[in-house]
């Protein structure tokens, strides 16, 4: 799709998502007046079981490095993995100033430093109070609340009109970090104007409030005090408000904290540094003292809430950690709900710690649960829309049915649902003369980082990767006379997932005489004239017999060698 007007490109208002929207994870969002460009937040998201061998989702940013020219700066509105995960990959191909928290910006040293970037990366500190120009935009912030210290929502004032970001967040009017959510300022926004707001849409779905984080730090705490053996934690390392309420439980009990998992120990080690989190000298021990105290006297606060195979608790569960062991009578708490698709293998962990003769606690809710979301629920999201009553709504960071659902929440506290624009990543919402309208589109998708690869591995790569994993392959290797055409050598039949070599030599004896029926054809009816036809024939004949006998599609892999 083409713009409406040119003018819409040139000197409008252009808002649209690089990542982020149908889906969660990957969040990246574009505010671009005339020849100014503002991206928000970079994030990634991890692969499903389809995407073989990939580690990493990033969003396509083929657009932004277009227009590098015009790219002022990456604003990061909080340090989750679906808003800092894509920076370490994304500023080696564009590499403009990142604005950020004190947190946020630790969170991503600590990414860039790991990835050898830290020196030529421009990092900017940022708060609530600070303001921005950049080109003709002109950028302030308000604070929100999140299940992570120091996020920021984002105002930018164009020549068109006010546009608000929210960023992730809730209204906690009990925070744990006392930090509390600027309601005074973001009404003051709203009764300026606001042109245009985009809100995340997570808990769209959701009636009601979402609970204070508080309520989680007293069902950790009663828990802590039931326990009459070692504690074992999981959450996410970035919930920091959740680790603080871990150490205050261990504090509470008189137990010593052992931390486990990389991640875990970084973000625990950037939250102090930066005073996000408050632990009493002395207080962190390692493995070996672990092992030494009394059961009733040792915390451990460790990655694996949502089953990942290498993470610490999984590997825990599976007795397979070195250093320290669950045994019968120790309590383990699942402090986060499973992400939909980890439920499997949540589950899987419990089932396995049940079997270790552990107490297991898991699960959300107001009376026992030891997790709450971060994110807004439905009176939260219209709140927000009220607060700001903006002229023309875009909800992002959800699923289609979760942006639906906010659609609906806004036309219910009277945002006209003309000014409703529900946006797949790509699609652009251009203001000119305070007229939106949404009629093109620029490139966006899927990056996918596979090792030190990045948007190496395409479709046709992740083809042959499900053949392999779903049939197999059979390797044929030939050696022939490049001079006559002969069979010198072979065919050598190798199978690999396919069938067991020892169990199937009737079958692949079968396959080594086609294979040479097939050469000797072409051969009688001079039909062998390059190794290409010859290879084709093969694959050809040994498919449809193999799948005439096995019911399966191996990949056949034909290698000639010539003497």
């Amino acid at each position: 799709m083409e713009a409406v007007h040119e003018t819409s490109q040139t000197n409008g208002l252009s808002i649209f998502a690089l990542g982020g929207v149908h889906e969660i994870g990957k969040n990246m969002y574009v505010i671009q007046y005339a020849e100014d460009i503002v991206v928000i937040d970079c994030g990634s998201k991890f692969p499903d079981e389809s995407l073989l061998g990939i580690d990493l989702i990033i969003p396509d940013i083929s657009y932004l490095l277009d227009n590098s020219e015009k790219v002022r700066a990456l604003i990061v509105t909080h340090g989750h993995e679906d808003h800092i995960g894509g920076i370490p990959h994304i500023i080696k191909r564009l590499n403009i100033p990142i604005y950020g928290s004190s947190l946020t910006l630790g969170l991503i040293k600590g990414k860039l430093t790991e990835n050898g970037l830290i020196k030529q990366s421009k990092l900017n500190q940022i708060d609530s109070d600070s303001h921005l120009e950049l080109g003709k935009l002109k950028i302030g912030f308000f604070k929100t609340n999140h299940s992570i210290p120091d996020c920021l929502a984002v105002v930018l004032h164009t020549p068109e009109g006010t546009v608000v970001h929210t960023g992730d967040f809730k209204f906690d009017l009990t925070p744990v970090n006392n930090a509390y959510p600027d309601i005074h300022k973001m009404a003051s926004i709203g009764e300026n104007g606001v042109l245009a707001l985009l809100s995340e849409s997570t808990n769209a779905e959701r009636p009601g409030f979402t609970p204070s984080e508080r309520l989680v730090g007293g069902h950790i705490e009663e828990a802590f005090k039931k326990a009459q053996n070692r504690v074992f934690i999981s959450t996410f390392a970035s919930n920091v408000h959740r680790l603080q309420q871990v150490i205050d439980a261990s504090i509470a009990t008189n137990r010593k904290l052992l931390l486990l998992g990389r991640s875990m120990v970084n973000v625990v080690s950037v939250a102090i540094q930066l005073g996000h989190l408050r632990m009493p000298e002395g207080m962190l021990i390692e493995a070996q003292e672990a092992n030494e105290l009394s059961r009733d006297k040792v915390a451990v606060l460790c990655t694996g809430s949502q089953g990942e195979p290498m993470a610490a608790l999984s590997r825990l569960a599976s007795s397979s950690y070195r250093q320290i062991q669950i045994l019968p009578g120790d309590t383990v708490i699942f402090a986060a709900t499973p992400i939909p698709g980890n439920e499997r293998n949540v589950a899987k962990t419990i089932d396995h710690l049940y079997l270790l003769g552990a107490n297991v606690i898991y699960g959300s809710g107001t009376e026992t649960g030891m997790h709450v979301s971060g994110h807004a629920s439905q009176e939260e999201l219209k709140l927000m829309l009220t607060l700001m009553k903006p002229k023309y709504f875009i909800p992002i960071h959800g699923e289609y049915r979760m942006l639906v659902k906010h659609r609906l929440l806004a036309e219910s506290v009277g945002v006209n649902p003309d000014h409703i624009f529900i946006v797949n990543n790509g699609d652009v919402v251009d203001i000119h003369g305070q007229v939106a309208s949404q009629s093109r589109k620029v490139d966006a998708g899927n990056t996918l980082v596979d090792g030190w690869g990045i948007g190496d591995v395409g479709s046709v790569v992740l083809r042959d990767r499900r053949h392999l994993a779903e049939d197999g392959i059979i390797i044929i290797v030939i050696t022939m006379s490049l001079t006559d055409g002969t069979i010198l050598t072979g065919p050598d039949i190798v199978s690999r997932g396919f069938v067991y070599v020892r169990e199937s030599e009737v079958l692949l004896g079968e396959v080594n005489r086609l294979v040479r029926h097939t050469i000797e054809d072409l051969q009688e009816n001079g039909s062998l004239t390059n190794w290409n036809i010859l290879k084709h024939r093969i694959k050809e004949s040994t498919g449809k017999f193999l799948y005439a006998r096995t019911k399966r599609r191996p990949m056949i892999l034909p290698i000639i060698i010539e003497v």
